[in-house]
This record gives C-alpha cells, sequence and structure tokens, in this order.
C-alpha cells in the first residue's frame, strides 16, 4: 500500500526538535538511491567456526531457477559466523543419503558435521528429505522431511537451516523471520522513503509503503503480522500500525507534537510510546483496543526510546536526566528509574536481548558511535563494532546475531554481527542508503 505524497510540511514544534537531538544518529543521514533488494557480502568469519559440509541435495524433477537450496543453506549458516562450510569443490563425494557417508573422509577434510540431503518435485511441490551427521561420532544427528510450493524454495531452505542450526547449539534458528528497514532514494532532489520488509539475508524484498516524507522506527508486533512506524506523511509525526497481509493501516497516534518510537508489548494489546503533547517528551503505554493512555514517566527531562525488557513487565528507556542521554531501566511501571549506562557521555537506543543478560545501544567514544552492550549482571560494558557511524541495533529473536546500520564506502548499510562482536556479514542496498532496521520475532 502506498502512503500519501505530500510534498508540504509543517514545524512539528519544541518537543520534536529535542528528541531529533537525541536521535541525530539515527534520522535522516544519507542521500544515495536505494534499491528493493539488499546484496549480502561477508566481512569477517570467527576463528572458532565450526567446520560444516553441506552436500549439494540431488534432485528429482525440475527445480525452480535460482540459488540452489543447500546454496542457500550453506549461506544461512555461513552469515551466523558460527559456521565455516566446506565449499563443494572441495569435497571428495557428494551423497545424497546416510548410506553413502563415509565418515573417514569428511574426518580428512577436517569437518565436524555434514548435511545432506533429497530434493523431489511432486506437482507444484518440492519435498525435500535431509539429514544432518556427526563425523566425529559417527552418527546421525537429525534427520527429517519438509516440503513447499515451487514459489517458496526460500522458504524451504531457510527452514532447513533453522533445524540444523538448532540440532547443533541448542538453540532455535532465526533464518526464517524477517527484517524491516527504510531505504532513502533522491531522484532531482526529491526524496522516496520506502519501508520494506525482507528475508533475513536481503532477498525476497518488498515494498510496503512510500512517502516522501520521512518513515521512522519500525517495529514487528509479536505476531510478526503487523508493523507500528513513525510516518511523516500529514506534515508532522504519527504512529501507524500496518497489517502486512492486507495492507490496511490505522493511525493510532496522532497527538499534538511529538508521536514517536513504538514498541509493542509480549501480548501485542498495548504499545509504549513516545509523545510530548504535554510539553515533554515522556514515555507512555497505549492500549491498542480502547486507545487509553497510561503515563509511566513524569521527569523534567527527555525521556524517550522505550522497549520493553524480557519480563514484559519492565522496560528501557534513554533518558537526558542525568545531563546527557543515558539508558535507564524501570523493573515495572510503577518502580523507580535505575541508570544502566556509565561508560561515556551519549548512550542511546536500547534493545535488550530476550534471556535478560544484556542490553545493546548506541555507544559515543570519541568522536565516533559505535554498539555496545551492558552485561545487566556484572554491568561490565563492551563496545562491540569498529565502524564509526553506527545506529539502530535490533538483536536476533534468537540472541545471538545483532543487526544495525552503519556507513560502508560512503553509503549507509546494513551490517550484522554476532551478538558477542564476532564475525559479521553486511547488507548493502545495491545503489544507496538503507537504515532503522528491525528484527522480527520466532513465531512458532
Amino acid at each position: 500500500m502506498m502512503g500519501p505524497q505530500m510534498t508540504n510540511r509543517t514545524s512539528t514544534g519544541k518537543g520534536l526538535s529535542v528528541v531529533a537531538w537525541l536521535l541525530a544518529i539515527a534520522v535522516m543521514i544519507g542521500s544515495s538511491p536505494a534499491s528493493t533488494e539488499l546484496l549480502i557480502r561477508i566481512t569477517e568469519g570467527a576463528d572458532s567456526a565450526i567446520p560444516v559440509a553441506v552436500v549439494p541435495f540431488s534432485e528429482s524433477g525440475q527445480m525452480p531457477s535460482g540459488d540452489k537450496i543447500s546454496s542457500i543453506v550453506q549461506d544461512d549458516l555461513t552469515m551466523t559466523g558460527e559456521f565455516r562450510p566446506l565449499p563443494a569443490e572441495k569435497m571428495l563425494s557428494l551423497p545424497s543419503s546416510g548410506d553413502d557417508v563415509y565418515f573417514r573422509d569428511w574426518r580428512l577434510l577436517g569437518q565436524r558435521y555434514v548435511l545432506v540431503g533429497q530434493l523431489t518435485r511432486r506437482g507444484d511441490k518440492i519435498e525435500a528429505r535431509y539429514e544432518l551427521f556427526d563425523v566425529n561420532r559417527e552418527e546421525r544427528v537429525m534427520g527429517a522431511t519438509a516440503s513447499s510450493s515451487v514459489n517458496s524454495s526460500r522458504s524451504l531452505a531457510h527452514h532447513i537451516s533453522d533445524r540444523v542450526y538448532e540440532a547443533i547449539t541448542g538453540v532455535p534458528g532465526a533464518f526464517s523471520t524477517k527484517l524491516a528497514y527504510v531505504t532513502l532514494q533522491r531522484s532531482g532532489g526529491e526524496p522516496l522513503y520506502r519501508l520494506q520488509v525482507s528475508d533475513v539475508d536481503g532477498k525476497r524484498a518488498r515494498v510496503r509503503l512510500e512517502s516522501d516524507e520521512p518513515i521512522l522506527s519500525p517495529a514487528w508486533s509479536p505476531d510478526s503480522r503487523k508493523l507500528a512506524y513513525v510516518s511523516f506523511e500529514t506534515g508532522k509525526p504519527a504512529i501507524y500500525i500496518h497489517e502486512l497481509s492486507s495492507g490496511n493501516r490505522t493511525r493510532i497516534a496522532d497527538f499534538p507534537g511529538l508521536n514517536s518510537a513504538p514498541a509493542w508489548s509480549d501480548d501485542g494489546r498495548s504499545l509504549l510510546l513516545t509523545l510530548s503533547k504535554d510539553g515533554n517528551a515522556e514515555i507512555y503505554k497505549l492500549d491498542i483496543e480502547s486507545r487509553s493512555l497510561k503515563r509511566l514517566t513524569n521527569h523534567w527531562s527527555i525521556d524517550t526510546e522505550p522497549t520493553w525488557d524480557h519480563t514484559g513487565e519492565g522496560f528501557f528507556f534513554t533518558s537526558d536526566r542525568s545531563g546527557g542521554p543515558q539508558i535507564y531501566h524501570k523493573s515495572s511501571e510503577n518502580a523507580e528509574p535505575r541508570r544502566i549506562t556509565f561508560g561515556s557521555r551519549y548512550n542511546a537506543r536500547p534493545r535488550p536481548d530476550n534471556d535478560g543478560r544484556y542490553v545493546y545501544y548506541v555507544h559515543q567514544r570519541d568522536s565516533s558511535f559505535h554498539i555496545a552492550r551492558t552485561n545487566l549482571q556484572t554491568e561490565e560494558e563492551t563496545v562491540l563494532t569498529r565502524t564509526g557511524s553506527d545506529e539502530s541495533p535490533s538483536v536476533s529473536p534468537n540472541g545471538r546475531m545483532l543487526i544495525y546500520a552503519t556507513k560502508q564506502g560512503g553509503n549507509s548499510v546494513l551490517t550484522v554481527i554476532a551478538a558477542d562482536g564476532g564475525a559479521a556479514y553486511s547488507l548493502p542496498a545495491s545503489e544507496g542508503d538503507v537504515r532503522d532496521p528491525a528484527w522480527s520475532p520466532i513465531v512458532q
């Protein structure tokens, strides 16, 4: 669905200008054209990566054109930084079932795991039978059958990747989840913003909204069926809920002044918001069905960028009540705020993991902005990134990866790193600017 095309903008008042200062990194940078589909580029691998051989699957019947299913699985495992797949040209044999796996050959090649499989075309369906083997123990770790429509072969590949990843690590895979992000294209000096949704590897991107006014802060509902975001299409910031299957949009918050930074509750019934309708930027909880509001902060400072913690009872937010932007936490809606970050004069945009161990955020060191995390038990802070214009972190739903926006070769790109700051891959738009990524939940 395409949003209204607005060319005239009205002032949003003092509240917006204050929060825009607080979010100066994350909003309105770059001016290059952007294409719909992102490109994947591996930039760094982990020395401790597990050797795994993803053997090209045998095929019976006509398969869809494009990337092979086994190649997609191999790329999925590579992008985590936790695995080092063996190139097919280095394999001594190409077995398609466990009966043909000779463990001695794979040990000679230094492999820890071997994945084999068979694909069969049955009408408009593709059936995959696959098996994972532990080479050292010479035993089958798992085996399964899965199918999809011919047009959804990438979904089938991501499903297999999820199963393999969980079988080896014990952690659910996140390859079947989605990314939402915003791209900016300029043509003849006029901006065009696009809200887009893609696979985690940047493929199958679809434009969900276009506007010549800014689109900011996409946030996924717990069931991954909706996005909440900020749009300036009426000339001022308002928050919308967008149903992805139908394209239906609802303007959920359009109060005077600032309406920003939506964050869904775990039950999908409410949103945390930043509103300045009473003259100052504060955190509110909005009940989606009744539209009733509950104010959760009340301070002369700027309070913004709320996000629920792993319990669903408390929340993190950014506040300058200590003199500059820092991360704070309230263990419940009525608790007193506790300051979390102390390592620099600027820490903003908190994003916690799902088990309460870490909170990630934008961290300023000297004149550069990086992504950092604080261990919530030990209070130890770790700077994770080495680039200098990093913004908008989003944690993968399994807690093993982190995506953020940064600059690379003069363009704005999305980069994924291991949650400990290790391996990385980048998702640049083929010609330009991409920012504000949001990782969808895992939906069973």
